[in-house]
């Protein structure tokens, strides 16, 4: 698919046994990643649920879970920040619309992209149904796309997943307030680790069901 400003971007598209006419998740992985190595032990899940999935490779990404990243291959040497990667989120976004996804589109991002699906859903209200943020990232790498000046524009349901350990951070607190005041459905991960990683048991070397039912069932209650 191409972005606004040109750019190629790899992305893999499973097809849940109802085919397009089933709800589609757009995932975004976290920093210095990829879609395929975040995601893996997802995306069949996912499928299982009935749902589509789109599992996009970001520009601001690399091999930090043992996989490649195929943008940034693609890209040889040219850098982005996180915030450049938010058309990207865009282009994935638009290639749904334009191939015949006709059911509810959910957006679900980990880390630099989980502050990124909020603005997502902040400027695409009618192309979305629901937002899943899993320890949105803030701070100055963010300066330019960070969460907070879009919660209070977003009007979407959306689900806020942090692990425990990063609640000790006064950052991490202040947020979770904002969220809250907004109607932001929050939830903390006490065996949890960073991003969507708090989903796959490997990572988090312990029980994820619970994880998994609040996402699962915050995406059900908005179909």
């Amino acid at each position: 698919m191409k972005t606004v400003d040109d750019i190629s971007i790899t992305a893999d598209v499973y097809l849940s046994a109802q085919g397009k006419t089933a709800p589609v998740i757009l995932l975004f992985h976290q920093a210095g990643g990829d879609a395929r190595g975040e995601y893996a032990p997802n995306i069949p899940r996912l499928l299982h649920e009935g749902y589509n999935v789109i599992a996009t490779d970001q520009r601001s990404g690399g091999n930090r879970f043992e996989s490649t990243n195929r943008t940034v291959a693609a890209l040889e040497g040219r850098q982005y920040s996180y915030c450049d990667a938010y058309q990207d989120l865009e282009a994935a976004l638009q290639y749904t619309i334009d191939n015949g996804f006709t059911r509810k589109r959910f957006v679900w991002g980990s880390s630099y992209t989980a502050a990124l699906v909020i603005k997502l859903g902040a400027e695409h209200p009618k192309e979305l149904a629901g937002i899943l943020s899993f320890s949105p990232a803030s701070g100055e790498a963010m300066d330019d796309c960070k969460p907070e000046p879009f919660v209070p524009k977003v009007r979407l349901p959306t689900l806020i997943m942090r692990p425990g350990s990063e609640m000790t951070r006064e950052s991490s607190k202040e947020q979770f307030i904002l969220f809250q005041k907004h109607g932001f459905q929050t939830y903390v991960a006490e065996n949890g680790v960073h991003g969507s990683s708090m989903l796959n048991p490997s990572r988090v070397q312990g029980d994820v069901e619970r994880h998994w039912k609040v996402v699962l069932d915050f995406i059900r209650k908005n179909l």
